[in-house]
């Protein structure tokens, strides 16, 4: 494949061409592209049928065997559906919902007027969870 890389236009013999996209994330830098591909099926002349991937009117690797980050070189990448970089890159933009921050805080003030720390703390006991249940005595 190497000795045809870089030609431009469909070649001559493909059987059928597909199109097919895909969303790439590096890994190690972050970078996020999306790139479409011609995948045209053709045959040798033995009859073996092989693939070339298409990419801007240039032969190209297949993106699915080695894919690199054309920012940092690394290969380490991921390669996810179509519309999956350009999706986080319109939610990035978008503005974001956050409800506006909560006023202060105030403490409930007893009936008597006695503000909490000075009213007398109960502490709850079994029994008084589960008085409404009991059984009257007859």
């Amino acid at each position: 494949m190497s000795e045809i890389a870089g030609q431009t236009g469909l070649r001559a013999g493909a059987s059928a061409v597909v199109n097919e996209s895909y969303s790439f994330a590096c890994m190690r830098c972050g970078h996020g592209w999306e790139q479409s591909y011609e995948i045209e099926h053709h045959k040798d002349a033995a009859g073996h049928e092989f693939v070339l991937y298409v990419a801007d009117g240039k032969v190209v690797p297949s993106p699915l065997s080695k894919p690199e980050c054309h920012h940092c070189d690394s290969h380490v990448v991921r390669i996810m559906r179509p519309g999956r970089v350009a999706s986080a890159r319109d939610a990035a933009h978008r503005p974001s919902r956050v409800p506006p921050p909560a006023g202060p805080v105030e403490v409930p003030v007893a009936a008597d007027g006695a503000d909490g720390e000075e009213r007398e703390h109960h502490h709850w006991h079994l029994s008084d969870l589960l008085h409404p249940f009991q059984r009257k005595a007859s």
